[in-house]
């Protein structure tokens, strides 16, 4: 028989499982916050988190640890993020390619939807697509011709199976009917030397790295990825102006586990939006081959786009049938 005991003691039980997310929003942090990349140092996402370390520190008055848990394309840090205390500590500063995973990962062990929920988004990264000086082909239209008429004759080169640049190039292919074959590379100093000798016929890579190369003439560009033109390259069109109605376009951002408290995210918004604002934050990332958010989105904002991303590059995966173990 139940004691009006036990069923204080329950009680108290239940209301200290309760009691403790408010109090930790007013005493947040209260202990160094740790940003976990997944990926190597000296890559895009790791470049991005060392610059905002500091600025962070500022803003909260906690020190910003950065954690490189590498593995699995990604996949062993972002995981360790889900599973991880939702207390607003310990964060995940990762690529786009996370909102690609769970539609070409094989029993995908957490859900990116489900299991972590968006700080910010900090930078963008636009391809451009581009071709050797000599080339034939000077637009979309061209590069959509030749595939309609060659298909898997044509090769066109990214950064590695399953990301942003392999999906576009797909997506291209199936604007025109027919996929090309892909050549991945592990980046584009390395797809450099076959795009210049003819060795593939077109390449989509990152359009901080690549915009000198079209400025200087070493390389033709055909269009930019995303809903901007460049500023650098104001003539250039869009992908979705050149006819290839697609806008999802790779980034950088900050995501902490589910269940983190609500006003402990909207805290780590407005700092991570602060340190972005900061000239010499915008000019490093800048250097670093990515382009700052503007203007800055909100956590309701960043949680949308990431589940369009996330059904943008599933229906262009599906279709292609990509998966990898």
């Amino acid at each position: 028989m139940t004691t009006r005991r036990q069923i204080l003691a329950a009680s108290l039980a239940l209301g200290a499982s309760a009691a403790p997310l408010p109090a930790l929003a007013q005493r947040w942090p209260s202990q160094p916050i740790r940003i976990v990349v997944p990926y190597p140092a000296g890559g895009g996402s790791d470049i991005v988190a060392r610059i905002l370390a500091e600025p962070l520190r500022e803003e909260l008055g906690q020190p910003v640890v950065v954690d490189n848990r590498v593995g699995a394309g990604g996949l062993i840090g972002s995981e360790a993020v889900a599973r991880a205390a939702p207390d607003g500590h310990t964060l995940l500063l990762t690529a786009g390619a996370l909102a690609i995973a769970p539609s070409v990962i094989r029993n995908l062990s957490f859900s990116p939807q489900r299991d972590l929920t968006g700080v910010a988004l900090l930078a963008v990264v636009p391809l451009l697509i581009v071709v050797r000086p000599e080339s034939p082909l000077r637009s979309m239209a061209d590069l959509l011709a030749l595939i309609r008429a060659r298909g898997s004759d044509v090769s066109y080169a990214s950064f590695g199976i399953a990301t942003p640049p392999h999906l576009v190039g797909e997506r291209i292919g199936q604007e025109a009917g027919r996929a090309m074959t892909h050549v991945p590379y592990r980046g584009g100093a390395q797809a450099m030397p076959d795009i210049l000798s003819g060795a593939v016929d077109v390449a989509l890579l990152d359009a901080v790295s690549m915009t000198p190369h079209v400025t200087s003439g070493r390389l033709r560009a055909l269009a930019i990825t995303g809903t901007q033109r460049s500023t650098a390259l104001p003539g250039l069109p869009t992908l979705a102006e050149a006819g290839v109605p697609f806008e999802a376009v790779g980034w950088h951002g900050v995501f902490a586990p589910a269940r983190t408290p609500p006003e402990v995210l909207a805290r780590l918004n407005a700092a991570f939006v602060r340190a972005l604002a900061l000239p010499r934050v915008r000019d490093a990332i800048i250097a670093g081959g990515s382009i700052p958010i503007e203007p800055p989105l909100d956590l309701a904002a960043w949680n949308a786009r990431f589940n369009a991303d996330v059904e943008a590059w599933g229906r262009v995966a599906r279709a292609a049938r990509i998966e990898v173990e």
